[in-house]
């Protein structure tokens, strides 16, 4: 018997239990449609933390103070990294667009009767650029005003949401720990992170804040921002040997700075995004499962019912194998029924979530394949056994089956 005429044969029945078919390929629609869900809202969770991880800049290469393996030190209260070593490393190290120091402390703001606490950041004047800022009016200070150490900031959007919710904050005075500072340009909103609010810090010359403010000689990290971000590794040794051959630190010793690279640290915080939309689909394809044992029940009673039929198709010449191709293609056929719809009810799953949850959901062809497939793989599987039960019925006790 040709494919077609058994195909025609198993959607007939499938047909004549409408109902029943429904059911038991509801289990195959949940499931299908729980994995692209699952899968499209991880990406898409994934593909925004890494968007917003990279507001802060990419390419970049980060010099701390203080050995990196060494336990309970905090590197703001380590001395041996100066603004010096920031502008030595900008001169003389190859690939690089620039190199800007850091200070930073927090502070209490205020202005009229308004104050608040944030961060100051003493910076250089190329890590506007580095660190992703853009600014949405003013400027950013010059080399002139690093020089000689002027009182200028630049502030972030929650600082003019806290203290100049409605003026103008260019030109305007602000106390930082009792200190006037002209206001001289602000920064574009880039939205908070769960745990950080870059937009919640202000921005002043880094020698402003390392002699009127901090009072400290030394620096806090080294942005260097590498122009390729294949030359992240070849940079980072080359700044590894500029800096030990700088602080006469012999062969053998230990460096008493770590370079670090944000590449790396973007890496983990995607591959960790992307075991946790695997994770989501893991639990999701479950529910294939169990509607792939749902799939093997039915299958199994149905063969009870039509165990006469089977017996009469067999007295009259069917061979096992085209009796087990029938039984096999209804299983097959429930299970692509229910991917099928599945697909469609996943994709507007993942579609209502992001329009109403303003979640962003990526449903990608790779998502809806993988759990198509699957759910098909999931019919043959559990399929196969009733279809071969009923290929060896014995036709004499299946003819005398009640």
């Amino acid at each position: 018997m040709l494919i077609y005429d058994l195909f025609k044969m198993a959607l007939r029945s499938l047909i004549a239990n409408t109902m029943r078919t429904f059911l038991t390929a509801l289990g195959m629609i949940i499931g299908v449609a729980s994995v692209i869900s699952m899968i499209s809202i991880g990406e898409g969770a994934r593909q925004q933390t890494l968007s917003t991880i990279s507001k802060f800049g990419t390419n970049i290469i980060t010099v701390k103070p203080g050995r990196k393996k060494t336990r309970h030190v905090s590197s703001d209260s380590v001395q041996t990294l100066l603004l010096s070593d920031a502008d030595a490393i900008e001169e003389h190290v190859s690939l690089i667009i620039g190199a800007a120091a850091q200070v930073y402390r927090p502070a209490q703001l205020k202005f009229g009767n308004k104050n608040t606490n944030t961060t100051v950041r003493g910076t250089g004047r190329k890590y506007a650029k580095l660190a992703n800022f853009t600014l949405d009016s003013g400027r950013y200070f010059t080399k002139e005003e690093i020089i000689s150490a002027r009182r200028v900031a630049v502030i972030g959007a929650t600082v003019v949401k806290n203290l100049f919710p409605d003026i103008n904050p260019i030109g305007q005075e602000l106390k930082v720990d009792g200190n006037n500072y002209l206001v001289i340009g602000i920064t574009e909103a880039k939205g908070a992170l769960s745990w950080y609010d870059p937009d919640d810090q202000i921005f002043i010359p880094v020698t402003t804040a390392q002699k009127r403010l901090f009072g400290m000689s030394y620096v806090q990290s080294i942005d260097i921002q590498a122009d390729k971000i294949e030359d992240l590794e070849q940079i980072k040794k080359e700044i590894d040997t500029f800096l030990r051959i700088r602080h006469g630190i012999r062969e053998g010793e230990e460096s008493d700075f770590h370079v670090q690279n944000s590449s790396q640290w973007l890496n983990s915080w995607g591959d960790a995004a992307k075991t946790f939309t695997y994770l989501l689909g893991g639990i999701a394809g479950i529910s294939l499962l169990v509607g792939g044992i749902g799939i093997m029940n039915i299958m199994l009673v149905s063969i009870t019912e039509r165990t006469r039929e089977i017996g009469i198709r067999i007295a009259i010449g069917a061979k096992k194998s085209e009796i087990m191709e029938q039984f096999l293609i209804e299983s097959v056929l429930i299970s692509f029924i229910g991917g099928g719809i599945g697909i469609m009810l996943g994709i507007l799953i993942s579609r209502t979530v992001s329009e109403i949850g303003g979640w962003e959901t990526i449903v990608s062809t790779q998502s809806i394949l993988l759990a198509f497939g699957f759910s098909v793989a999931v019919g043959i599987f559990f399929g196969f056994y009733p279809a071969r039960k009923a290929a060896n019925l014995n036709p004499i006790d299946a003819l005398r089956y009640e």
